[in-house]
């Protein structure tokens, strides 16, 4: 049997960690079994899907990667086909109308909040001769569902669950306006569309016992369900954005690369082994389903963080400079000609100490700012009037200096300060903040070959005589 899998968002939203998560193991799966992805948009809520939230959807799912095989199919094109199914079922004697008022339904629903337990419709049309069909009240199409016995999954991740049928009742399949019932729809589609494996949230397990009737009523295979865990805050509570419940395009807002998102989100719910780090290509010969817990996952934003600075280390330098531009750009900083050059040549240190493009960006503006460089609030001390003199002094020694390489810059260092009475220590922190405006930088040494020996002189003057402007403090 060849895999078909989907994704099926509702546009009435972005689209959200979750989602995102959920999507992920879609495609792997899909992947792992050499078979096809494919993307229903759920916009049978007129009212509420919009078009900005199915544009969010599609982009977050192209910056993550996970294009689906073909082009989406949207379910509000095919009202015809799911209306065509519900009549069909109604001419079979498998489902049948309902012209239970409104009146009644709540009444109903009263009573069920009484006894404490869930609504469910009493069937009280099931069977009732539509002669007694009251006028003026357009009727709504209900399956008949089975009485007895019970409905069961074989979830492949929840296990084996089972219902009994006496608590579900006849669902809607067309309301009294004509338009399909979400429930019917999806059954509808998966089966046009070939679907397998249904793989999406734990919530939407209860839906899967009536979805699965539905199946049955048509008479068409039910595919085999996966209902993967909620993912949970570090605390144990419902995700939100204070934990991190962000739509996926402000992930990349604040500088996370897609494949360290799908990285990670693989291991929230899924695990092989003490594995915690892989590669697409681990992951899609690695990923099934035996592998996904039946907990809720825990979101954990310092993990994310930490392993997105995995991944940033990955990536080829003049790649990381391409995409800082965008960043770049939002700290007022444009990376051309020496600027590009010297941003090129210092990647190697600035990544390894970054954990998102966004502090990537930041902490690069050094290379890129004109002189004379301003200084951060905090470092504005190092540059008291001793430092001053001593940098003076420093000048001089560094421009006789002829091989302009770290060892022998630090070497000449060195000797001064101990020539001269200095802390090394002092010295090297004054000299940082000259160069790069702050008393955190990539090795500093490293810092003045990528600068270049006129640019390190310079920069080395500005803070000698007091040139450099001090930073506001950050609010």
């Amino acid at each position: 049997m060849s895999v078909v899998v989907r994704f099926a968002p509702s546009p009435t939203g972005y689209l959200h960690i979750g989602g995102a998560r959920t999507a992920l193991f879609n495609w792997l799966f899909a992947r792992h079994h050499r078979g096809k992805y494919l993307l229903r948009i759920e916009d049978t809520d007129r009212a509420r899907s919009t078009k900005e939230a199915i544009e969010a959807i599609l982009d977050g799912l192209h910056w993550l990667g996970l294009d689906p095989d073909e082009p989406p199919i949207f379910q509000s094109t095919r009202f015809d086909r799911h209306r065509e199914v519900a009549l069909r079922l109604l001419a079979e004697g498998k489902a049948y109308r309902c012209w239970a008022t409104p009146e009644e339904l709540e009444a109903m629903r009263e009573r069920a909040r009484a006894e404490g337990r869930p609504m469910r419709y009493d069937g009280r049309w099931r069977d009732r001769d539509p002669a007694e069909a009251p006028p003026g009240v357009p009727p709504v199409i209900r399956l008949k569902a089975p009485l007895e016995g019970e409905t069961v999954i074989d979830d492949l991740v929840q296990g084996t669950i089972r219902v009994a049928n006496e608590q579900l009742d006849d669902m809607v399949l067309l309301r009294s306006d004509g338009t399909p019932t979400y429930m019917l729809s999806v059954v509808v589609d998966d089966i046009d569309m070939g679907i397998t494996h249904v793989i999406r949230g734990h919530d939407h397990l209860t839906n899967t016992f009536r979805q699965k009737q539905l199946y049955d009523a048509i008479g068409a295979p039910c595919p085999a369900f996966a209902h993967i865990p909620l993912i949970h805050g570090p605390d144990g509570a419902k995700l939100s954005k204070r934990h991190g419940a962000l739509s996926v395009t402000e992930y990349r807002e604040m500088g996370f690369l897609p494949e360290a998102m799908r990285c990670y989100l693989l291991r929230l719910g899924w695990a092989h082994g003490d594995k915690e780090l892989l590669s697409d290509e681990e992951a899609i010969a690695l990923f099934d389903l035996s592998g996904v817990g039946r907990s809720p996952a825990r979101f954990d934003m310092a993990k994310l963080l930490n392993v997105n600075a995995h991944f940033l280390r990955l990536r080829g330098d003049a790649e990381l400079v391409e995409l800082l531009r965008p960043f770049l750009a939002k700290e007022g900083l444009v990376a051309e000609g020496e600027g590009a050059r010297r941003l090129l040549a210092g990647m190697a240190g600035l990544k390894a100490r970054a954990r998102t493009l966004v502090e990537l960006a930041r902490a690069a503006g050094f290379y890129l700012r004109p002189r004379p460089l301003p200084i951060r609030p905090e470092a504005a001390a190092r540059l008291d009037p001793r430092a001053r003199e001593a940098l003076a002094a420093l000048k001089p020694v560094l421009a006789g200096e002829e091989r302009w390489e770290e060892a022998a810059l630090e070497a000449a260092c060195r000797n001064f300060a101990e020539t001269h009475g200095l802390k090394f220590a002092d010295l090297a922190q004054a000299l940082r903040v000259a160069l790069t405006g702050s008393t955190v930088s990539p090795g500093l040494f490293e810092v003045m070959v990528v600068l270049g020996r006129e640019e390190t002189l310079a920069r080395i003057d500005d803070a000698a005589t007091g040139r450099n402007p001090v930073l506001a403090p950050a609010n």
